[in-house]
């Protein structure tokens, strides 16, 4: 099987012409940036093998070794990271329920369209559901669950980076916060290793106050005293020197 499509792949190369390389190189960059089913070109439903061949086949077209596009690299690499998304599982998961809530929200629309369409209802209910079955397969349909899926990822899209601007603002907030908290502690500490380094200077200015600061010896002038036996009458007593 892999040497059958080995050589169906050669064959397909030899016959393809520049002119078709850079028409993919074109419809790659020209994709929804969100939804990698169309980078690859591929449907909703593909299978993780559709996924490796479809990577395969797209990726030697558009190779920039076999390409002359200015940007075949840029479209090889866009290729790469479609295929790693949907080789993944989470990411694909994540993928396919903005799909099926795609096609709940299509489906919810058309079903307010048929109760105005009497002939389109009944023929839905006679068919027993085969009538919005061949719907949903049709270019129409697929079209618009194209477009509503662009719709839904985009909304996911804005809301999370809105949450991770939220996010930024407030390790921001807290970064500055504590940046703030160990300025306060550095000062806090400068002050008191220049406390603690003026202390020896501190206690020598005691001691010599102490010893100048000593009461009056006799003979001494004393300053002003101010007399408070008198409630209503306070006086200043004169120096008085004492012999």
């Amino acid at each position: 099987m892999a040497e059958t499509d080995d050589l169906l792949l050669k064959s397909f190369f030899a016959e393809v012409g520049e002119v078709e390389r850079d028409n993919e190189v074109a419809r790659i960059l020209s994709c929804f940036k969100l939804n990698p089913f169309e980078f690859l070109n591929l449907d909703f439903g593909s299978s993780l093998d559709e996924v490796k061949r479809q990577y395969r086949k797209l990726s030697l077209l558009v190779h920039p070794d076999k390409c002359k596009h200015p940007q075949a690299k840029e479209a090889f690499g866009a290729l790469a990271k479609a295929q790693q998304l949907l080789l993944d599982s989470q990411e694909r998961d994540y993928l396919l329920s903005q799909v099926n809530n795609a096609k709940e929200e299509l489906r919810a629309k058309r079903k307010k369209q048929l109760k105005k369409d009497n002939a389109s209802k009944i023929k839905s209910l006679v068919d027993e559901g085969k009538y919005e079955q061949q719907y949903e397969q049709s270019e129409e349909f697929q079209q618009q669950l194209k477009l509503k899926v662009r719709e839904l990822l985009t909304d996911q899209e804005w809301r999370r980076r809105k949450m991770q601007m939220r996010i930024s603002e407030e390790e921001g907030r807290l970064k500055k916060d504590e940046e703030e908290t160990k300025e306060m502690w550095k000062r806090k500490r400068e002050h008191e290793e220049q406390w603690e380094g003026t202390r020896e200077q501190r206690v020598s200015s005691w001691r010599d106050f102490m010893k100048t600061g000593k009461k009056a010896k006799k003979g001494e002038i004393r300053p002003p005293k101010l007399k408070t036996e008198d409630p209503n009458k306070s006086y200043v007593q004169r120096p008085v020197k004492r012999g």
